[in-house]
């Protein structure tokens, strides 16, 4: 269902995030990020004049990952700043990243290893997506998304784990129900 028709507005600033998942010859991933800040109009910036359309942050990200979902190797780069000289230089922080699995609180650890001063704002920000666009890109090589069906012929007793992540797929709703049979829960009523 799409949103509903605007009000009459004018764009002012287009930020965009993409990530790209990649399947390694070697065995591992890459996710490629990287986001995007462009301004419709000329602004001031502490270190000069920003040309409406000329990016003011054009940031990259790369994290490479085993089948575990651990961060294996990664790197950033900044390619537009707002302060040219300065920012550009917390790139090699990022390596902190090295260890950290995507499953496993890694939005907490990514906190206490790059937020405030310890890293870019931006880039950090960036990196909070990456555990769901693994999971999206990687779900059907590492995950069985096929249900209950795949689950029972594989003789699996793992619980999928997609399950009580999102609203759709709660243990005691209908999806689960109809989908995941298996680890259907009745909801109590009381």
């Amino acid at each position: 269902m799409p949103l509903s028709p605007p009000v009459s507005r004018s764009l002012r600033h287009t930020r965009a995030i993409t990530v790209e998942a990649y399947a390694r010859d070697d065995g591992l991933w890459d996710l490629d990020a990287s986001i995007r800040d462009v301004k419709t109009r000329d602004i001031e910036l502490g270190s000069g004049i920003r040309p409406g359309g000329v990016p003011v942050h054009d940031l990259k990200l790369r994290v490479t990952i085993d089948r575990n979902m651990t961060i294996v190797d990664a790197e950033a780069a900044s390619d537009a700043v707002p302060y040219p000289g300065y920012c550009e230089t917390i790139g090699p922080a990022y390596k902190k990243l090295v260890g950290l699995s995507l499953m496993n609180h890694f939005r907490l650890h990514l906190k206490d290893r790059l937020s405030g001063v310890l890293g870019c704002t931006h880039l950090t920000e960036l990196a909070q997506v990456l555990p769901t666009a693994a999971l999206q890109a990687f779900a059907d090589d590492v995950f069985d998304e096929r249900g209950d069906a795949a689950a029972v012929d594989k003789g699996a007793a793992e619980r999928p784990f997609e399950l009580d992540r999102c609203h759709a797929l709660r243990s005691d709703g209908p999806a689960v129900a109809t989908y995941y049979p298996r680890w259907s829960i009745k909801a109590v009523s009381g």
